[in-house]
């Protein structure tokens, strides 16, 4: 399956180097390049990718915003922010907006490629060795944007509660299946399960769901 991909950024070097890069992988294509958020809205409308690679800093529609109206929209087009982690806080406005997970500027370009498959199948990514720290950072800071109310998590199995709790801490399917001595794929049936009966879009809004009804909390 080929992975349709827009490129939001207003830098065209960075857009340049990303469509030159995907040029040699036959499973990704790039349908459409954006220089502002607005550019970005309108491309999905036009294109329906599959994942459009968000920068935060454009002009006019910042990626925020976009992101908010691409994931709110009827398109099941996920967005996978690119940016640099130590420097934008807005990131943390993105995960908000509905981002289905980010990666930092100064990654292999190679990891980004496989983050773009990652998020195009369904699942969420979150830059390597920053996923507890982040987590942390963007449950503890107000909301820079209005905020989606957290899911409700009435209705879920006492098991799906643990798994639910184990996801919020940031442990992978294989984690979760040694900590509750069941098998990798039962683990994913019950994540997938959780997916289904919150409406959540994928394992980032899972995380943020386990901070924000208080089945997992900040250490102190």
């Amino acid at each position: 399956m080929t992975v349709r991909v827009v490129l939001a950024d207003d830098q065209p070097l960075v857009r340049s180097g990303l469509r030159v890069l995907m040029a040699d992988h036959p499973d990704l294509e790039v349908v459409g390049e954006a220089a502002t958020g607005a550019e970005a809205v309108q491309l999905v409308s036009d294109t329906g990718p599959d994942v459009v690679v968000m920068d935060i800093r454009m002009p006019g529609m910042d990626g925020i915003e976009a992101t908010r109206l691409i994931t709110a929209g009827p398109a099941t087009t996920r967005v996978l922010v690119l940016t640099t982690f130590d420097e934008d806080d807005h990131v943390y406005g993105a995960l908000r907006a509905g981002a289905s997970g980010f990666v930092v500027k100064d990654m292999a370009l190679d990891d980004i490629l496989t983050a773009i498959r990652v998020v195009a199948a369904g699942d969420a990514l979150i830059a390597p060795g920053v996923t507890r720290r982040l987590i942390a950072d963007f449950i503890a800071r107000p909301a820079s944007v209005p905020e989606r109310p957290p899911l409700p998590v009435e209705g879920i199995t006492e098991r799906e509660r643990e798994v639910l709790t184990l996801v919020g801490r940031g442990r992978s399917n294989t984690e979760i299946a040694e900590d509750l001595f069941i098998t990798v794929a039962t683990a994913k049936s019950h994540v997938s399960r959780l997916l289904t009966k919150l409406g959540a879009r994928d394992r980032v809004q899972l995380v943020i769901t386990a901070y924000e009804t208080g089945l997992v909390t900040l250490p102190r």
